[in-house]
């Protein structure tokens, strides 16, 4: 019995059946692709984090330790590749003496590296000009003493006087900040800038020239075998800190490490948190809206299972028998569905990342054979529970009733109220979350653990959840009560037969609604998700291009006297524009904050100022102001709260003057608040007149180039000016800059993501336009055939089909538009946290959306014209078919 069921399924039921199948299909891809990304992304976020920090550990050597020990401890610790001591030594300044005049610096650092360094820690130095070896002297420090290779400079070491060294090579130290550190210092504290003026020595020149000095300590680097650390950042921090700690207490106090892999480690836990966000965002609502699609498929063909158990009963066959049909159906749905959903997950993975496995080791089986088991929990909702429902709750004779005897009452939800409600309730949680700083990624004080507050989400959640239901209610009501005005919409299409099409319109309004809702729900989850990524994507950018300046940005030494007239050095082939911006420091109070020069007239044509960066007008508007009033003056929200400043009061700053070096004060007249500006700092910083501030100080001096290069060849033009400035000057591209900043998402693959999800969103819109509706009319075959017989002409039924896949198409596409609307800018607002700075629009991909609304019509299309062909078959076939 059971084969002959399973053959009989297979030939009369192929068409619902394999509706089911892709639906589950389409849950556990999804499930599966998600999870393996995300766990591939954590893999990642683990890997970059390792891979950049030069030196892994930097051990402090205690006061009164001996060192010999403390290094012989670490090479016998478990996990270390190498391990090599280092000399610092506190300069109070550096001499040169180049073309008859004396240079002079401040205080310093002296290093003493042993042989290998390099070798070991290949990250930790980069060679600019000269030997690579021998003498080193920072690229900052050759600029103050304007010495080069080959040049001789006095090193004044406290104690012993001033020292004499040979220049060999000027070199740059790209992770200054850690080398720097201090050792130990609480991670709450405030970090210390790294020292401007640095040498590098040879280990025994070094302990030559610091003999007798005071000041001098001994760090040992160490390079730690990472390859056995754990995948995910939470747990290789755990693991990383432990060794550390470990270290710590068996040199009983002798050692302090600096766990610099450890504090990259920290910082990818936060990412990580990131990427289950994203994960929750992206992934969960799009296997909900399988599941449900799944469930609609099965709910499609109920009345038809209905009547087929009322058979098997009236046949004889016992609840037992049947029951075991019906997990026959379910079993062979989720089975099958299963392994489709498998192996097209194992084909998302080797279109979007080259790999099945999504880059994730082993743990990718974990989450296909997890989305297997989910999706055989949809199977079950949907096809197995609704049966054994109808067979404990359904009598023969109400199986034998069209709707199966159920009750005409609204659903409880309308009664309710619950779709208000629910709407309620996200405004009330978003206003919560939205207005308070509230951050979704929290850190405890004094906890080494960070979370993420999953309770924002709910905001969201519920606008989804609500808005569907709402849009229910409405096509329910739309339908029970307008069907005069569907009839005169369906006259064109139907004549005679209008009144008669919306009459069953009414009488189908319950899974009319249904597929409405569905494909708004699927159109709504493809607007959500293709704005959010687009949105990502713009304030990548824009956060690079803050970061950096412009396309190139040339940044000139502190204490430099680079005149504006500098630029044209600068205008190589492929630079369209040259804007030179000035960098000062200024008091305001006792306060010191950065100073930023522009010219109002020309800043935009180098790089962009959007609105969102200021208040109390706009960015063009601000300019004006600028440039018509020299003395104006944009100042920083802090600061403007901390003074209490109105439009128009005078701000005195204290600038030094170049002519007498003494701090002067310059009156500026508060005009605006700028809240982000290319190159500055986070927190309070000024934008004035560069004019003004050459005039009040008799210096204009330019701290930095912005090139615009039309965003093409930046990294090309960035190369032939390094070649051409050599040590004169930084110079940084974008491309540079977008790798390395960004904002908490920098680590997550968000390219790979957005090719599966997207590609999703297409395909769940395209099954909830026509699967169902496919469905719903090979079900009512019967009725076509009955209209037919009652002389409805070919045309006449036709224009039925079309009036239900227009109204369809019509409230789905519309309501899944304002539902995606609304649902991307409140997931936007939720998630400012990721975006630095926030977005002033949202970016939407319009080819995109047209392309999933194009994907909808045609689904929709293809179902109209099956259905269309199903009802031109001789009606006493049809007839003797069913």
């Amino acid at each position: 019995m059971i084969t002959a069921w399973a053959r009989g399924l297979t030939r009369h039921r192929a068409g619902r059946l394999l509706a089911a199948l892709a639906g589950i299909a389409l849950a556990v891809a999804l499930i599966a692709a998600l999870g393996s990304f995300l766990t591939a992304s954590k893999a990642t976020m683990t890997q970059r984090a390792v891979r950049s920090v030069a030196v892994d550990w930097q051990v402090q050597v205690q006061p009164g330790a001996d060192t010999n020990p403390v290094l012989s401890l670490i090479r016998k610790s478990p996990g270390t590749r190498a391990a090599l001591p280092v000399g610092f030594a506190h300069t109070s300044g550096f001499t040169a003496q180049v073309q008859g005049s004396t240079q002079t610096t401040g205080p310093g650092m002296a290093l003493g590296l042993p042989d290998g360094y390099r070798g070991r820690f290949p990250g930790e130095i980069r060679p600019l000009s000269g030997s690579s070896d021998g003498v080193l002297l920072a690229q900052q420090t050759a600029s103050n003493l304007h010495a080069a290779p080959g040049d001789t400079i006095g090193v004044r070491l406290p104690g012993v006087g001033v020292r004499q060294v040979k220049v060999d090579g000027v070199i740059d130290l790209p992770q200054a900040d850690s080398l720097f550190q201090t050792v130990g210092a609480p991670s709450q504290s405030q970090p210390t800038a790294p020292p401007d003026n640095v040498v590098l020595l040879p280990a025994a020149q070094f302990a030559s020239l610091t003999r007798g000095a005071t000041g001098v300590t001994t760090q040992i680097h160490v390079a730690r075998d990472d390859s056995g650390l754990p995948s995910d950042p939470a747990a290789a921090f755990t693991t990383v800190t432990g060794a550390a700690h470990n270290l710590e207490a068996r040199s009983s106090g002798a050692a302090l490490v600096g766990n610099n892999v450890g504090a990259a480690l920290d910082s990818a836990r936060q990412d990580a948190l990131y990427a289950q966000i994203l994960f929750l965002f992206l992934g969960v609502p799009g296997a909900v809206l399988a599941a449900a699609l799944t469930a609609a498929v099965a709910a499609a063909g109920g009345e038809r299972r209905r009547q087929e158990q009322g058979l098997l009963r009236l046949r004889g066959l016992r609840p037992r028998q049947i029951t075991a049909l019906a997990v026959l159906e379910a079993a062979l749905i989720a089975v099958v569905g299963g392994l489709a959903g498998v192996a097209l997950a194992a084909l998302t993975g080797r279109l979007a990342f080259g790999t099945v496995s999504f880059g994730s080791g082993g743990t990718w089986a974990l989450w296909y054979a997890i989305a297997f088991v989910l999706g055989a929990a949809v199977a079950a909702g949907a096809v197995l529970v609704p049966a054994l429902r109808d067979l404990r709750t359904l009598t023969v004779s109400d199986t034998r009733k069209e709707g199966g005897a159920r009750s005409t009452r609204n659903p409880w939800w309308m009664r309710y109220g619950l779709d208000f409600l629910l709407l309620i309730g996200s405004w009330l949680v978003f206003r919560a979350s939205s207005g308070n700083q509230y951050a979704l990624v929290l850190a405890p004080e004094g906890v080494p653990s960070i979370s993420v507050s999953y309770w924002a989400f709910l905001g969201p959640a519920l606008l989804w959840i609500g808005s569907a239901l709402l849009l229910w209610r409405l096509t329910l009501l739309a339908l029970t009560h307008g069907r005069p005005l569907l009839a005169r919409l369906a006259r064109p299409l139907t004549a005679s037969l209008a009144g008669t099409t919306a009459a069953v319109l009414s009488r189908r309004r319950r899974p009319l609604a249904r597929s409405v809702v569905l494909l708004a729900l699927a159109v709504s989850f493809a607007v959500s998700t293709a704005v959010f990524n687009s949105t990502y994507k713009q304030q990548a950018e824009v956060d690079a291009r803050l970061t950096n300046g412009a396309d190139v940005t040339v940044v000139q030494p502190p204490g430099a006297h680079t005149p504006p007239s500098a630029a044209s050095t600068l205008k190589i082939a492929g630079v369209r524009h040259v804007e030179p911006l000035q960098h000062r420091f200024a008091y305001v109070g006792s306060d010191l904050q950065d100073l930023y020069g522009v010219r109002p007239d020309t800043i935009a044509r180098a790089t962009s100022l959007q609105n969102a960066y200021f208040s109390g007008g706009t960015a063009a508007q601000l300019m004006h102001q600028l440039a018509q009033r020299p003395d104006n003056l944009l100042v920083s929200a802090e600061t403007v709260n901390d003074f209490q400043l109105l439009p128009g009061d005078t701000v005195n700053l204290r600038i030094q003057d170049a002519r007498t070096h003494a701090l002067r004060p310059v009156p500026f007249h508060y005009a605006g608040i700028v809240k982000e500006f290319p190159t500055a700092p986070k927190d309070s910083f000024f934008v004035a007149n560069a004019t003004y501030i050459a005039k009040t100080t008799g210096s204009d001096a330019v701290g930095a180039f912005l090139l615009d290069t039309g965003a093409t060849h930046q990294r090309q033009i960035a190369a032939r000016l390094r070649h051409q400035l050599g040590t004169a000057a930084t110079v940084t591209d974008l491309t540079q800059t977008r790798g390395t900043v960004g904002t908490s998402l920098t680590s997550v693959d968000l390219a790979g993501l957005t090719r599966i999800e997207l590609a999703f969103a297409v395909l769940l819109a395209a099954g909830a336009g026509g699967l169902v509706l496919a469905l719903g009319l090979a079900e009512r075959r019967r009725t076509f055939a009955i209209a037919s017989v009652l002389g409805a002409k070919k045309h006449q039924l036709r224009g039925m089909v079309l009036t239900e896949a227009l109204l369809l198409i019509i409230g789905g596409l519309a309501g899944g538009a304002l539902i995606g609307w609304a649902l991307s800018d409140m997931l936007v607002k939720v998630l400012t946290g990721v975006f630095d700075p926030p977005p002033s629009a949202l970016a939407v991909p319009g080819s995109y959306l047209a392309l999933t609304a194009l994907a909808a019509l045609l689904a929709v299309l293809a179902a109209a014209l099956n259905g269309i062909r199903r009802a031109k078959r001789p009606a006493v076939e049809e007839l003797r078919d069913l």
